[in-house]
């Protein structure tokens, strides 16, 4: 009876560690079978896989960037008065747009009557001066007068056409016409006429108030020449040329394509590793405001890269994923990194000892549900 009883513990016991042998076994063998796929005869009919290697393609990349349309220095006008003066009138607001020629505004102070005082006085001056230096010069040539006499006349009409010439130009200078100028036409206020077709940006000044000569008044844009600045990283930079064409757009309406051309590449790098890249638009658009940011698309030279159809390529929490070949009716999951695309076609960043596995090109997604199926069971 004892003897009995021992043998039945031992069969117990040996049966209990198989079973335990057998279930951790299938347990190993789920987890190294949870990547891989097998399909039955019927299967395999209706997914209709094809399959490929990698193969080697041009295949042009394409650059994301961004920046913000800018306005280059010679476009931006500052409007000031050289002489000073009490803003009288004005009405420019900015945004609003103005024409070359246009006034923009009306100053007065009681410096301009005084210069225009200061010609007058002098030009009619210069008559008296220039007789009695042709006078002298007469008498002289007969030694009818001293040397001294003939020069110091010559000086003083000399330099009173020095004067007229430097009070002439002050008067330009101040916006005040010396053609129309008399004795009876004498003017306390001055015009500012805009120097640019464009656009204000920026008024600095109200009606009653004082400007000094060092001031800024207005600050007016010509935007026919307006520019896309964008920044650019110094892994990035080799990868652009002077002349190369590009797309941009912005946030607010990324189907609206606006084509540009590289025109500058800066050559120096600020603290953070990157330059500006000078762009110029092919059109100008109205809609295009200074400060506006922008995206950029560069298609830069091509390059030769193994790719397989974008149809290979499926993505799963978010991940890239192909499956690979291992026999007629078994296929394994395998994650990779993808590249540029293009044309349908996707590059494969890969190892080399993946060059040569042979990828389904076709019915990829059928296999993604069939494992997804499998793992859910």
């Amino acid at each position: 009876m004892k003897l009995f009883s021992l043998f039945t513990a031992l069969l117990v016991f040996f049966l209990l560690s198989c079973s335990s042998k057998n279930g951790s076994t299938e347990k190993t063998n789920g987890k190294e079978n949870d990547l891989t796929v097998r399909l039955t005869p019927a299967q395999l009919k209706n997914a209709a896989l094809e399959t490929m290697q990698l193969q080697k393609r041009e295949i042009s990349t394409v650059l994301k960037l961004n920046g913000k349309i800018d306005v280059p220095p010679q476009n931006i006008v500052s409007i000031s008065i050289p002489m000073g003066g009490y803003l009288k009138s004005t009405q420019l607001l900015p945004g609003m747009h103005i024409r070359k020629g246009e006034v923009i505004a009306v100053m007065e102070d009681q410096q301009y009557i005084q210069l225009q005082q200061d010609y007058l006085t002098a030009k009619a001056k210069i008559s008296f001066l220039e007789n009695e230096y042709l006078r002298q010069k007469e008498l002289n040539e007969s030694k009818a007068s001293s040397d001294k006499t003939y020069q110091q006349a010559e000086a003083e009409y000399k330099t009173q056409k020095v004067l007229i010439s430097a009070l002439a130009e002050k008067l330009k200078l101040a916006g005040i016409n010396i053609g129309k100028l008399s004795e009876s036409n004498i003017t306390r206020s001055v015009q500012v006429y805009s120097p640019i077709d464009g656009f204000v940006s920026k008024v600095n000044v109200n009606i009653g108030k004082y400007v000094a000569p060092t001031e800024v008044l207005f600050e007016l844009i010509n935007p026919t020449d307006i520019h896309l600045n964008l920044m650019v990283f110094e892994k990035d930079v080799n990868k652009l040329f002077i002349g190369q064409k590009l797309v941009a757009y912005t946030n607010n309406n990324p189907d609206k394509k606006y084509r540009c051309e590289v025109l500058l590449i800066g050559q120096d790098l600020s603290e953070d590793g990157n330059t500006d890249v000078h762009c110029h638009f092919e059109s100008y658009d109205k809609a295009l405001i200074p400060g506006t940011y922008m995206n950029a698309e560069v298609e830069i030279k091509n390059k030769e890269a193994l790719v397989l159809p974008e149809d290979a390529v499926v993505r799963y929490e978010n991940k890239h994923y192909v499956f690979v070949k291992k026999s007629a009716d078994t296929f394994e999951m395998l994650q990779v990194q993808p590249g540029a695309t293009e044309n349908g076609f996707i590059e494969i960043i890969t190892t080399e000892s993946e060059k040569s596995k042979t990828f389904v090109s076709k019915g990829a997604y059928t296999l993604l549900m069939s494992l997804k199926n499998k793992t859910d069971e």
